[in-house]
């Protein structure tokens, strides 16, 4: 979806390039390329050329001429054939040849960055797939230029902080994940397979989202969906039924046009049993003592130690043994991360991901986790969907036909 330039994201870059005295960045992550260029590949071979100064340049498969144009923020853009017949090789490597083109007739060869290190990767447009570089990408560099560095920390630093365009476009995200669970809700019945809730969630999420407010140009979501004894950390959907009496957890991630939110929500058919309401009440409250925690200046190894010794306290030491805390942004997963090992403090423009969870020997258990930006004053929650599913209403019949309608 077409938006208008970014100014204050990109001179932030440049500032930061500035400060390293880099010439250009060279990227070709899907993620990166979105949040320089606005442009999302469908295949994760292009690349943007970004210098510290002048016109950035993108580097688009052919096929995509028409998206590229609509929605990349630079008007300097090549294209490269994804089958040429005087070249056999791959249609990456024509990409990268444009780049070494564009840093050699620019003067851009004296020190550049690209992603050496990548941790994870943000996925293409198309399939989900992330496109992975091969080692001659990286040495190919090195022959070209004076000095190869990583981008990858500059990257994080910069992609940490959000600007007012990013929020509004995680809003969406957020908000497509709200009505969703709303139809969900209503929709979900005891008996069910978890698979085919997942596929109601995210059939709604896609359904209702492309075009959605006339801002989305793609909306995908993924989920994992466990219930009942099901609940666990790290495994995949299955065909179990969904439980009557027992809560239903989604493990969200919906893509807007590239920005993404991270969330788990949990729905339950019936009254929750005894042991399920203790357990809400107790993540609950750890939830809201890592949340009040989380606010401009505090640590992040000390917001992990926090989470971890309250859920301890609760009588449930070891847990959970996935991350507390993370960013999200043009990725599900990113910079920074909340460890006890690590380093850093939270900063205003961040939006975290927090998410305590508490799962049972033999499975069972809860998560709970919202996507928070953090202010000059505490901390707003992105999503309406309430972290307490006890207070969560079913949509009428007639909310929903009107809410499509609209859309």
């Amino acid at each position: 979806m077409a938006w208008p330039v970014d100014k204050i994201k990109l001179d932030r870059v440049r500032e930061l390039m500035k400060a390293q005295g880099l010439s250009a960045l060279v990227c070709r992550a899907p993620d990166n390329v979105v949040y320089l260029s606005n442009y999302w590949c469908m295949k994760g071979y292009d690349a943007v050329v970004f210098p510290q100064e002048g016109e950035p340049t993108l580097i688009a498969l052919e096929p995509q001429q028409a998206d590229a144009e609509r929605n990349s923020w630079t008007k300097d853009i090549l294209y490269f054939k994804g089958y040429d017949d005087r070249d056999p090789r791959p249609p990456q490597f024509r990409a990268w040849d444009r780049a070494y083109e564009v840093l050699k007739s620019r003067g851009l060869t004296d020190k550049i960055a690209i992603e050496l290190n990548m941790g994870t990767q943000a996925s293409d447009r198309m399939v989900g797939e992330p496109t992975t570089f091969m080692m001659s990408y990286f040495e190919s560099f090195k022959k070209i230029c004076g000095e190869v560095v990583d981008s990858t920390p500059l990257l994080n630093e910069a992609r940490s902080i959000k600007t007012e365009q990013e929020i509004e476009r995680m809003r969406l995200a957020n908000e497509l994940a709200a009505l969703a669970m709303d139809y969900t809700r209503e929709h979900l019945r005891p008996g069910m397979k978890e698979s085919e809730v997942g596929a109601m969630y995210e059939g709604f999420v896609h359904g209702t989202g492309v075009g959605f407010k006339g801002k989305v140009e793609m909306a995908r979501a993924f989920t994992l969906v466990w219930s009942g004894k099901g609940i666990a950390t790290f495994t995949a959907t299955g065909n179990r039924p969904i439980q009557k009496n027992e809560p239903t957890l989604f493990e969200i991630w919906i893509c807007v046009d590239g920005y993404w939110t991270d969330l788990t929500k949990n729905a339950c058919p019936g009254e929750l049993t005894p042991e399920y309401h203790k357990l809400l009440d107790l993540l609950l409250k750890v939830f809201r003592d890592a949340v009040d925690f989380a606010r401009d200046s505090a640590s992040f190894p000390e917001l992990d130690k926090l989470v971890r010794a309250r859920i301890a306290e609760g009588g449930y030491p070891g847990q959970p043994t996935h991350p507390i805390c993370h960013g999200v942004g043009a990725r599900a997963h990113e910079f920074p991360y909340a460890h006890q090992a690590g380093v850093g403090v939270i900063k205003k423009g961040m939006v975290l991901a927090i998410e305590p969870g508490i799962y049972w020997p033999g499975g069972g258990g809860l998560r709970l986790e919202d996507n928070f930006l953090i202010t000059e004053k505490g901390n707003e929650k992105l999503c309406t969907d309430p972290d307490d599913f006890r207070l969560a209403k079913r949509s009428s019949k007639q909310e929903i036909k009107e809410m499509k309608t609209a859309n």
